[in-house]
């Protein structure tokens, strides 16, 4: 394991979102790294795709966003 060194404000940003998500603040950067990574490899993807995909890859029952209705349609 690395050590990263990042912006003072950014810190902030990750100690408030990893509150807000219930994450560790590693956990919480773990997460945007990821979730950054997944989109420059899948530019078409929508974050809620992103999500959901790897929800599915896990084992968990999440459903397809694509799939899914508009709100309100």
């Amino acid at each position: 394991m690395g050590i990263v060194n990042i912006e003072d404000e950014l810190h902030e940003q990750l100690r408030r979102a990893s509150k807000a998500s219930y994450r560790s603040i590693n956990g919480q950067a773990a997460f945007w790294i990821r979730i950054g990574m997944l989109s420059e490899l899948n530019p078409g993807l929508t974050f809620q795709e992103l999500v959901a995909r790897e929800l599915r890859e896990a084992g968990v029952d999440a459903p397809d966003p694509a799939s899914q209705a508009p709100a309100g349609a």
